[in-house]
């Protein structure tokens, strides 16, 4: 099968660069699929699992707390604020992460604790599911 140039970049540096076959992740609009000869793109991501098939089949799935995907000829990059690989996720701290963020939304004092308050259980929940991902694979 064909395959194309994929790069996920955040501020601490290239944490993967290689040959997919496909890129599947959580797009602003919901979830999109990249293969080789795809369409010029640019979209948002939300915080969740992105999976890459690589070369010959193999999987790997990582977290990326949102952020853009490029599409160019040829190139895929992926620009995201915090990237993982969702084998080195600590699953207890994510549940502790998500259960302090729900504990935090019940007691809510302004809107600003509120929308703090959502955005880490967004990201806490977006990184079990990475896990959950990978665990399919």
């Amino acid at each position: 099968m064909a395959s194309i140039t994929c790069n996920i970049v955040s501020p601490e540096g290239e944490l993967f660069s290689g040959e997919v076959e496909q890129l599947t992740a959580e797009g602003g609009e919901g979830e999109i699929a990249i293969t080789p000869r795809h369409a010029p793109l640019l979209t948002s991501l939300k915080p969740g699992p992105v999976k890459l098939t690589l070369e010959g089949g193999g999987e790997e799935v990582f977290f990326a707390s949102g952020g853009f995907l490029e599409v160019q000829p040829g190139e895929i990059t992926l620009l995201t604020d915090v990237a993982e690989r969702a084998d080195g996720i600590d699953e207890a701290a994510a549940e502790r992460a998500k259960e302090l963020a729900e504990r935090e939304l019940e007691d809510q004092k302004s809107d600003l604790d509120y929308t703090l308050a959502a955005a880490q259980l967004a990201e806490a929940a977006a990184r079990l599911k990475a896990l959950q991902k990978l665990r399919k694979k």
